[in-house]
């Protein structure tokens, strides 16, 4: 098990935030990084007509006339429940649905119960199911019950694309995030009976949005390292959402950078790089009607959802 250097992991992370992006590289750098954003609403008042107004922004982030047109996001992330308004709005678009299924946010609930949440939730049109250990378990040092637990949700989604929240802000060192990360990679590799993954087939994600801190760059460079070393060994790309925190433009550019410059262009995919996102997407526009307008618009030109 590697053990994490954590001062030369922050600087060289620290390092990711200095290079210098053009005009055109940053343009294209927005255009990439909005057609990675997971849309995402988790709240206790979500209601169907947000969420129906959430999946028309997901489609269409911005009407006005920018060349070339801004992309549609990659996904929307609702609870369970939602999964089937998504659905009525996204059906036979390339927006994907995402469930957090799995007892979210403690996934603290039996494992019976969680199962059959991403049964629903699969049965209802979901595409991707976002998971989330059980923090208390794998701290307890009952890696083998994670271990299961990833292996048996697996097993519920099938074909449909699991991301694994390891929730690292609860997980207190780099080597413990970098343990929890090989162990959800190697979990979601080994279901019995199942079919070798394909790439992209399995994320893993830092975070649930509801614990401080949420993404870091050096949290996330623990994870893409674990990629990395994965990919080395087997030839199988695992994907990688940070999620919480990340709000402005610039702060999604350092994320891009850091990805192709740790696992390369393959990576720079909305097949294989996501960020968990509810306010992100809007300062994005903010950076591309500027550069096409040469000034910034105000923050309530553009819808919340």
């Amino acid at each position: 098990m590697p053990t994490v250097d954590s001062i030369m992991l922050e600087q060289r992370a620290a390092q990711f935030t200095k290079r210098s992006i053009k005009t055109a590289a940053k343009q294209a750098g927005l255009r990439l990084a909005m057609s990675m954003v997971d849309l995402t609403t988790l709240e206790g008042k979500d209601s169907p007509e947000k969420v129906r107004s959430l999946c028309r922004k997901a489609l269409h982030p911005y009407e006005g006339p920018l060349d070339p047109p801004v992309p549609s996001v990659a996904a929307v992330c609702v609870y369970p429940a939602l999964v089937p308004v998504a659905r009525e709005i996204l059906f036979g678009s390339d927006v994907k649905i995402a469930s957090v299924a799995t007892g979210f946010p403690s996934g603290q609930y039996p494992l019976e119960v969680r199962l059959e949440d991403v049964r629903q939730a699969m049965g209802a049109g979901a595409d991707e199911i976002d998971m989330v250990i059980n923090r208390g378990a794998f701290l307890s040092g009952r890696h083998d019950e994670v271990a299961h637990e990833i292996r048996e949700i697996k097993a519920v989604c099938g074909y449909g694309h699991l991301k694994i929240i390891l929730e690292t802000g609860e997980l207190e060192t780099y080597d413990a995030v970098r343990r929890a990360s090989d162990l959800a990679i190697e979990a979601a590799s080994s279901v019995p009976g199942a079919e070798p993954l394909q790439d992209g087939e399995v994320f893993i994600k830092t975070s649930t949005g509801k614990i401080a801190p949420a993404a870091t760059m050096p949290v996330t460079l623990v994870m893409l390292e674990a990629i990395g070393d994965h990919f080395r060994a087997t030839g199988i790309r695992i994907g990688m959402k940070p999620a919480g925190g990340i709000r402005t433009a610039k702060q999604a550019l350092h994320y891009l950078v850091m990805v192709k410059e740790t696992l390369g262009d393959d990576w720079l995919s909305p097949h294989l790089f996501r960020f968990g996102a509810s306010t992100l997407a809007n300062d994005i526009l903010r950076q591309l009607t500027r550069q096409e307008t040469g000034r910034y618009m105000n923050a309530y030109d553009f819808s919340e959802a």
